[in-house]
């Protein structure tokens, strides 16, 4: 396994490229709201990642061993969609919940960032609880983070949390290494046991995006080749970060203006 250490010159570019990513949602977020559509959304955020950052959008035509070209340069998952949701013309309605996933590249770095938003503000006690246990889930990894853990140590937080709630880790898909590269190594489990797997080094710096289910974990992929559903049709949430492991700890990369905080909930 190669992981690539990041120099102060790279760290530096990686920040910029983070903010941005997060200042993209903090510009969507007014026009997410009942009657707009995915793909109104995906135009909006790819014309202000183009035209006002001078940006590019990561996830347009990008298309790993297998897939067909991403058509989108967002992804946007709805409700019970897990992940790589494909930006449609269905309105939202008052109620929804949806994770908009946002990965810019900036002078040749990646900076890549999730959050949900809440319809209308109306959603289902359920489903404004899974938000933000997902949340939660995310930061108690961050909190992981520093030179001589473990990868386990963040996975094993997350998932303590999760199944304390009822609720369960999406497997099959977890937090990636990030640079240069949309996905580099390490792979970051969203599951698993303290004290386990790769030790953390200055320099780091990769994904932690939790996908928790409301229901069974279990998962499937619809027809369009990219996006990720629960079996069960159970609601679905994921919050994510781009971090990097500093000499004392943890810098969230992608956070921005409109971020919101770590929750007041957690030590």
């Amino acid at each position: 396994m190669s992981i690539a250490l990041k120099t102060p010159e790279e760290i530096e570019k990686m920040r910029i490229a983070g903010r941005l990513a997060g200042e993209v949602l903090d510009y969507v977020e007014p026009f997410v709201k009942p009657g707009v559509t995915t793909a109104e959304l995906d135009r909006l955020c790819q014309d202000y990642m183009e035209n006002v950052q001078g940006c590019v959008a990561a996830p347009l035509n990008y298309a790993p061993p297998g897939y067909p070209p991403y058509p989108k340069a967002i992804c946007a998952s709805v409700n019970h969609q897990v992940c790589h949701g494909v930006p449609n013309d269905r309105p939202l309605k008052k109620g929804d919940i949806v994770n908009l996933d946002i990965t810019v590249i900036k002078d040749g770095w990646h900076g890549d960032t999730s959050r949900m938003f809440v319809v209308g503000n109306d959603a289902s006690i359920l489903a404004k609880r899974l938000c933000a246990i997902t949340l939660e889930c995310l930061w108690l990894g961050i909190g992981q983070v520093r030179p001589g853990a473990h990868l386990g140590d963040i996975g094993a937080a997350i998932q303590r949390h999760a199944e304390s709630h009822g609720f369960s880790v999406v497997r099959e898909f977890c937090g990636h290494g990030i640079g240069q590269h949309f996905h580099e190594e390490p792979q970051v489990l969203h599951y698993g046991k303290p004290h386990t797997g790769i030790v953390l080094q200055a320099g780091m710096t990769f994904t932690i995006e939790p996908m928790i289910n409301a229901g069974k974990a279990a998962i499937s992929e619809l027809a369009d080749g990219w996006t990720i559903v629960t079996k069960d049709r159970s609601l679905s949430a994921q919050w994510e970060h781009t971090l990097l492991v500093m000499p004392g700890g943890v810098e969230v990369l992608t956070l921005s203006a409109g971020c919101p905080p770590k929750p007041a909930t957690l030590p």
